[in-house]
């Protein structure tokens, strides 16, 4: 690994994005739709692993973005402006109890990460100082 920062760094960009594709998760959590294809689908980062020159790990990031697949609820609403012909709106897949944990774990990714980054400049600083003795 050529530069630990750069890997931390990288992480810490990834965590940033899976951030906010749960923030947007949420954000959308209530909102309805007229037809099923256009209800809000919840979105989850792909992580994939970088790699260096000689094919060791050096890093990750956000490979794609994948909508869930899980079921959209569809609730008979006549009198709501987005029913479509039948009475029905349809919300959204999200789960908030699954992304609010999301959330907590990306957060605490994200802090940790900062902690290495700064243990590694620290680590890096001494050992300057020791070449200058």
């Amino acid at each position: 690994m050529a530069n630990p920062l750069n890997a931390v760094a990288a992480a810490m960009n990834a965590q940033m994005m899976r951030l906010n594709i749960t923030a947007s998760n949420l954000a959308n959590a209530d909102t309805l739709a007229s037809s099923e294809a256009e209800a809000y689908r919840a979105r989850q980062p792909v992580f994939t692993t970088v790699l260096d020159a000689q094919r060791n790990p050096a890093g990750v990031a956000v490979s794609g973005i994948i909508e869930s697949d899980a079921p959209i609820p569809k609730r008979y609403e006549p009198n709501n402006p987005l029913a479509d012909e039948t009475g029905y709106v349809y919300g959204t897949n999200v789960n908030t109890a699954d992304e609010m944990a999301n959330m907590m774990s990306a957060t605490r990714s994200f802090q940790n990460s900062t902690e290495v980054f700064s243990t590694i400049k620290t680590l890096q600083l001494r050992a300057l100082q020791l070449g200058q003795q």
